[in-house]
């Protein structure tokens, strides 16, 4: 209900704002972009198309806006994490599946651009231009051929949502580490025991005797259970500070391996060539 409320708030203000501009002779293209927001449920490609074209040649300039993102929010009322999905998207079919730009979405139904957009990701964002991708994303190397050839049916073939297409290719292309589905399993339990603890005193006809021993039994078995998890835990942070530093861009290094050649440390101090007495040479 909320979500729904929401959205119906948004395309008033974008019905309001749609009616003042056809009034007043707005840009084509600007009321071009506010139509194809009203349908962006039944065709996100016609918007993400018009997105590409307004930053590639900087139109929101001309309407007022200083910076992209700053126009779709303000105008068009779309986050900037939607804006980059979009338009990874339609990059994507454009370089990858040109084919699909000409569906109608009738006869042959439209990806969503979640599934488009998941299925960039698992390519790598490089197969989008560098304009198209959010500021965070990382660039793996492409699955093997196999694999994006039954992505690639999964998306466009099938028409599986994001949702299907995680549950199905996560474990392969994001598969978790070694201990981490153990470790998910303990946590459930200590929680667990943790909350049955909470409600054994509001349960009616328990005595008070059976409360205190079962409380007692389970604070013993999180107490195990804490034992069990902590070394799965410092061995998964290890992990993931092996892998963060993997990921670090390299620092420039002196012969040493410390600071570079010519370059004081931080925080020394500069030391000044000594002056020179008056009128010697």
């Amino acid at each position: 209900m909320l979500y729904a409320g929401l959205v119906a708030k948004a395309t008033e203000k974008i019905d309001a704002l749609l009616s003042r501009l056809e009034q007043s002779g707005a840009d084509p293209q600007r009321l071009a972009a506010l139509r194809s927001t009203q349908r962006f449920k039944r065709s996100w490609v016609e918007l993400a198309e018009i997105l590409v074209e307004v930053r590639r040649d900087a139109l929101y300039q001309a309407w007022g806006h200083e910076e992209f993102y700053a126009y779709c929010a303000q105008e068009l009322f779309l986050k900037r994490a939607t804006v980059d999905k979009l338009t990874i998207s339609f990059s994507t079919l454009q370089r990858l599946a040109p084919s699909v730009l000409k569906w109608d979405g009738v006869e042959r139904e439209i990806p969503s651009y979640q599934a488009v957009d998941y299925f960039s990701r698992a390519m790598g964002t490089a197969s989008a231009p560098a304009e198209d991708r959010a500021a965070n994303d990382a660039a793996p190397a492409p699955p093997p051929r196999e694999l994006i050839k039954e992505l690639r049916h999964a998306v466009f073939d099938e028409g599986q949502s994001v949702a299907e297409l995680r549950r199905r290719f996560d474990p392969i292309l994001h598969p978790k580490p070694a201990g981490s589905e153990q470790l998910d399993t303990i946590s459930k339990a200590i929680a667990a025991a943790r909350r049955l603890a909470e409600l054994l005193p509001d349960v009616a006809g328990l005595t008070d005797k059976r409360v205190a021993v079962t409380e007692k039994a389970l604070g013993g078995l999180r107490e195990e259970l804490e034992e069990l998890a902590a070394p799965l835990r410092e061995k998964l942070a290890r992990k993931r500070t092996a892998k963060k530093a993997l990921r670090a861009p390299p620092h420039p290094e002196g012969p040493d391996g410390g600071q570079p050649e010519g370059e004081p440390a931080a925080g020394a101090r500069t030391r000044k060539p000594p002056r020179r007495a008056a009128g010697r040479q």
